[in-house]
């Protein structure tokens, strides 16, 4: 009898490797993918505008690294005692103006420097929700609690998606030639939405991605949100909001993203990665024991080992935490 419904997975032919630079952008489950991949020591960069949502959102943000624009005052507003900008996560905010604008730079130079070397590009889209200002209908990255009346909340059509993300897909291989871009659709539930709009945004974004992945030869589709609304299929695998995919959920996406999308070798890395990676995460009773300065002294040379063979990888950090430990 079987449990758990078949899905099948089309990686690329040439899939991921450690030394492939990546950039990720999107919803909050971009960042699902980012920590696990910057915790195994991936050379990544991931939301420099911080967590975005829409697809317009999502495009403007790449097109504002590949022009590598920069943020003035003119780009902030005094929000809630906050100096904030409406194309950034609440992350930037701050009561010092210079030092916003500093930090969202500095971030936007890290991106432009990164975006041109990537090999590949992972878009996770959340909604097709755009939240618009009534005063000019400009479309806004975050609300930053600002009043519901300042905002028009627009339901992005297939088209406008579509068109958007061509445009912006045209531009991004004349940026960089050599990259490559997943997409994904985030599995969180927009329950603020309502069920029922939540599931017509996801079928909208599903649709203009699967048009754009068809049209071109380096586009390629990872099916987290499939993964965990139909292969799953059960509240015990999200959190107690009923909206977000839990730990176990999230593993279980990650480990179709392992098997499917990274090289066999590169898979291989991963796990003694973790292995140093858990190492230095462990907590001894008795720091001060033989067994336990042995247990150092054996990883820092297993650490030190892989960074010879592996000159790429970033292990520098867990090295001197061994040997200073």
């Amino acid at each position: 009898m079987k449990f758990i419904a078949d899905i099948t997975i089309k990686g690329p032919e040439t899939p991921i490797e450690y030394r492939d630079p990546i950039f990720l952008i999107g919803s909050c489950f971009t960042e699902h993918i980012g920590n696990k991949l910057q915790d195994l020591k991936f050379n990544i960069v991931q939301n420099p505008h911080g967590i975005l949502f829409d697809p317009i959102s999502v495009c403007n943000s790449l097109n504002s690294y590949i022009e590598r624009s920069h943020y003035n005052d003119d780009h902030l507003i005094l929000l809630n005692e906050l100096w904030q900008s409406w194309s950034h996560h609440s992350k930037f905010s701050g009561t010092n103006k210079a030092e916003v604008l500093r930090l969202i730079n500095e971030s936007q130079d890290r991106a432009n420097a990164h975006l041109k070397t990537a090999r590949w590009l992972i878009i996770t889209l959340g909604s097709a929700f755009s939240y618009r200002l009534v005063d000019s209908e400009s479309p806004v990255a975050n609300c930053h609690r600002a009043p519901s009346q300042w905002f028009r909340k627009h339901m992005c059509t297939i088209d406008e998606i579509v068109t958007a993300l061509d445009n912006t897909l045209y531009r991004l291989f004349h940026f960089n030639p050599d990259l490559k871009i997943i997409f994904t659709i985030s599995p969180v539930r927009h329950l603020r939405d309502g069920v029922i709009d939540n599931n017509r945004s996801k079928a909208r974004l599903l649709e203009s991605v699967h048009h754009l992945v068809n049209k071109f030869n380096r586009l390629y589709y990872f099916p987290a949100y499939e993964l965990v609304i139909d292969v799953l299929r059960d509240y015990r695998f999200y959190d107690i909001d009923l909206a977000h995919p839990n730990y176990q959920a999230t593993e279980f996406v990650l480990d179709a993203f392992r098997k499917h999308y990274i090289s066999g070798p590169s898979q291989d890395i991963m796990e003694q990665i973790q292995q140093i990676v858990n190492a230095r995460r462990h907590k001894p009773f008795q720091p001060q024991t033989q067994a336990h300065r042995q247990f150092l002294h054996n990883f820092a040379v297993k650490a030190h080992q892989l960074q010879q063979e592996h000159p790429y990888l970033l292990l520098q950090d867990e090295i001197e935490f061994f040997k200073a430990s």
